[in-house]
């Protein structure tokens, strides 16, 4: 956990002197931004010897014990355009699966941590979810945007999925569905995804399918959600637009 702190100091203390926001120009979607907090996230993370999967440069050491999985900017579009919702987020990955995570948005002083068996805090101290157990009434968070209405009571749109599970771990939200055609990337979750699990509240892939990834290529459609109810609603409603678009 200490190393993950120290990297996302690391890409905060980077930032804060960035002046160009913009595209590189390169990859598509790639910001100045990006880059320089992936190099300094690397500059930690390597440097301790553990293994770095990384949005923004690949793969990095992958065969060693620990394997990072970094977003160094999550929420880039905001960043660029001033929007107070982006962070980093970082994911240490063992033989067991997410052991270790960190997600910081630097514009809110907000500071998510969670440990495998030991809860999950917002700034040092313990977090839960809400009691939320019906759409009808719920607060949900979408990326991309669902089909159907699900029958939420609200819904917002932020744009950094790490910071949105977070949000749904203290309770801000009640649940996150990903309604995107594509599906999310690992890079994009697992930080989110354990302090969500560490903090009592339930993550699944709509399919089924296994949620901690460890290379590139592969993306997954995801639900977290407050309580074991909601969840299930949130699935089935997810799974129901999603056959209706099929066919």
């Amino acid at each position: 956990m200490e190393i993950l702190g120290q990297a996302a100091d690391a890409v905060l203390e980077a930032l804060a002197g960035q002046e160009d926001w913009g595209l590189t120009g390169g990859r598509d979607g790639e910001y100045r931004h990006d880059i320089v907090a992936d190099a300094a996230a690397l500059r930690v993370l390597e440097a301790a010897g553990l293994g770095v999967f990384s949005e923004e440069s690949g793969l990095h050491g992958g065969d060693r014990e620990v394997l990072v999985v970094v977003d160094p900017v999550d929420g880039s579009t905001n960043a660029s355009r001033g929007l107070p919702w982006w962070g980093v987020s970082l994911c240490a990955l063992d033989a067991e699966g997410p052991a270790a995570a960190v997600v910081a948005n630097p514009r809110t002083s907000e500071r998510f941590e969670a440990s495998r068996g030991e809860g999950a805090r917002r700034n040092g101290l313990a977090i839960s979810p809400s009691v939320a157990n019906r759409i009808a009434g719920s607060v949900l968070a979408f990326n991309g945007y669902p089909a159907a209405h699900l029958g939420w009571a609200q819904y917002r749109s932020l744009g950094a999925a790490a910071l949105d599970l977070c949000a749904v771990a203290w309770g801000a939200l009640d649940g996150f569905v990903d309604c995107s055609a594509d599906g999310l990337a690992p890079w994009d979750y697992l930080g989110g995804m354990l302090v969500c699990r560490e903090a009592g509240a339930v993550v699944a892939e709509v399919y089924g399918r296994e949620l901690v990834l460890r290379g590139p290529g592969e993306r997954r459609s995801l639900v977290a959600a407050a309580t074991e109810e909601l969840a299930d609603e949130l699935l089935a409603a997810r799974r129901a637009f999603d056959a209706r678009k099929i066919s």
